[in-house]
């Protein structure tokens, strides 16, 4: 019989990664994941999965301070082992992030070095420390942006942080290839869900513009997203490895 298999996804208690977590738990995959602040929204994913008949639990985290991840993996360790007998996982998805958009010239010092630590330092380390125990032949996500293909003034600071994701990612895969552990970026279009205050999802012009910019004629939606991740981490994904996967309905084609 096949062990139980489980996935790691930072920033999953609302939107995408929330998302991704259904997607894969609907898949039979066990989730352990983190959020930031909202404790309320982390249950209320927890029991979607545990309705699905998969395990859950979640762990507070922010991402963008990486002293906290001694701790965090102390505590995960702690559960895997508790809970599977084991201290492994199979699927590492990079999710948790957060919106900056400001001109250039109005961009702080103080604002780049939390987006780095957030969107590149974070997810570096992250990978790091989470190689120990994620299984040979497993996966690993990394969420970028479409913003690394297209240009909207006031997001150079996020999409160039992205970018960088896009770069690591071909790292990862090329240094991990003896343990057969497939990496790829998913990169989601403009997405309406709360991220980034809301805009894409509240406010209706600009939910138009993205709209007559799509191929395929509308915004993108969290559950968009959540099914491409899950087929990556599936035996149909497998010999896909160190690929940048777009998924925003054709924009900016």
């Amino acid at each position: 019989m096949n062990k139980q298999k489980i996935a790691l996804i930072t920033g999953a208690s609302r939107g995408l990664g929330k998302n991704m977590a259904i997607a894969l738990a609907q898949k039979g995959v066990d989730i352990v994941f983190t959020y930031n602040q909202k404790a309320d929204a982390a249950n209320d994913t927890i029991k979607e999965i545990e309705a699905l008949g998969q395990k859950a639990k979640a762990f507070q985290l922010n991402t963008g301070l990486i002293s906290g991840f001694d701790a965090f993996f102390t505590e995960l360790n702690a559960y895997l082992t508790e809970t599977y007998g084991e201290a492994h996982f199979d699927y590492l998805i990079n999710n948790a992030g957060s919106s900056l958009q400001k001109m250039i010239v109005e961009t702080t010092e103080e604002q780049m070095d939390e987006m780095y630590n957030i969107h590149f330092k974070g997810v570096f380390y992250m990978v790091q420390k989470s190689l120990p125990f994620i299984q040979d032949g497993g996966r690993i996500i990394n969420i970028s942006s479409g913003l690394t293909r297209t240009t909207f003034p006031g997001l150079s600071v996020y999409a160039s942080m992205k970018g960088a994701i896009d770069t690591f990612t071909k790292y990862v895969a090329k240094e991990l290839s003896s343990r057969r552990i497939a990496v790829n970026v998913v990169a989601p279009g403009a997405i309406a869900t709360d991220f980034g205050g809301g805009r894409v999802r509240d406010n209706q012009e600009y939910n138009q513009l993205i709209s007559g910019l799509t191929a395929l004629g509308r915004v993108g939606l969290a559950e968009d997203i959540g099914p491409v991740v899950a087929f990556l981490c599936s035996e149909d994904g497998r010999w896909i490895n160190g690929q940048r996967i777009e998924v925003s309905g054709g924009m900016n084609l």
